[in-house]
């Protein structure tokens, strides 16, 4: 028997047939009025009784969206937003040799040296990107959204036709998003807490390049959810262990009982992207038909 269509229909309008509906009273439409309906209301939305609202909101509209991208899995690439492309900082080195100034040339060649590591993530998420677009569910890199080795991970992907995503937030200090994150991937987030759980969300591995106070937040805040079993293992690599061995003693914290020997399992260094997805490799075993990396994506 065939149904009639109109036993499919709305029985109500849209929220947003009612908002394009609404048309503003003379009379009501000034801003002391509380004549607007509250889900296109700013200033009542802006609230702080709101926050609550608005912790759901950030939750809710990068999940959606993702759901609906088909995102399933994804690699997070941590790093400063302080390291630039080699090209960029060889122009620096220069400008500051002919300037004459020993100490602006000191910082320009430390500048240089650091940004090979742009150019490493850069090709792992190119790598990432090109060698996953077989696998069952494709994996998808995902930065913090704003320069240095954000916008490495984000132009790897864009350099061989891929997708990535960009987790961007409001700072005092003005701050946009880098040219290379696909669009409708690209979000806005006001709370860390909330970014940061959508950084872990869908990972299958957390790959971390020499950074400062984010970084590090970042990184620890990853090894303590899987020390603590709040989260599965994943394999979390570290770039460039000579700035990992002089910035953080591991051995101490295991010789003063601070963390037990196991724990120096959770993590791995490498040097170079090959050596990276090689790992990666190993312990997913990518190179091996029906991997299914959608699989090993969290639940949160």
């Amino acid at each position: 028997m065939t149904q009639h269509p109109r036993l499919h229909e709305r029985n109500f309008p849209t929220a947003e047939e009612d908002a394009l509906a609404a048309k503003p009273v003379s009379r009501y439409g000034g801003p002391e009025s509380s004549y607007r309906l509250a889900f296109t209301d700013e200033r009542f939305l802006l609230r702080e009784e709101l926050r609550p609202v608005r912790m759901q909101l950030e939750l809710l509209k990068a999940e959606m969206i993702q759901q609906e991208q088909r995102i399933e899995s994804t690699i997070v690439i941590f790093g400063s937003a302080r390291i630039v492309p080699p090209e960029v900082a060889q122009v620096q080195l220069e400008v500051a040799d002919r300037a004459g100034d020993v100490e602006a040339a000191r910082r320009a060649q430390r500048a240089f040296e650091m940004s090979r590591f742009y150019d490493e993530a850069r090709r792992f998420s190119q790598i990432v990107t090109q060698r996953s677009r077989n696998l069952d569910t494709p994996i998808y890199v995902v930065t913090g959204g704003g320069p240095g080795i954000m916008e490495a991970g984000n132009r790897g992907a864009h350099d061989v036709g891929g997708r990535s995503i960009g987790l961007n937030i409001v700072l005092p200090h003005e701050q946009a998003p880098n040219p290379y994150i696909t669009p409708e991937l690209c979000f806005q987030f006001h709370y860390f807490a909330l970014r940061k759980m959508h950084f872990v969300m869908r990972s299958i591995a957390l790959v971390c390049f020499p950074g400062g106070f984010g970084t590090l937040d970042e990184l620890f805040e990853t090894m303590t959810l899987v020390q603590t079993g709040k989260s599965r293992p994943r394999p979390i690599l570290l770039f460039g262990r000579a700035f990992w061995d002089k910035l953080i003693d591991f051995e101490h914290l295991v010789e003063s009982g601070m963390i037990s020997p196991g724990d120096l399992a959770l993590f791995h260094y490498v040097e170079t992207a090959e050596e990276a997805w090689a790992r990666l490799a190993e312990h997913y075993g990518f190179d091996q038909s029906g991997t299914q990396a959608g699989e090993l994506s969290d639940d949160a």
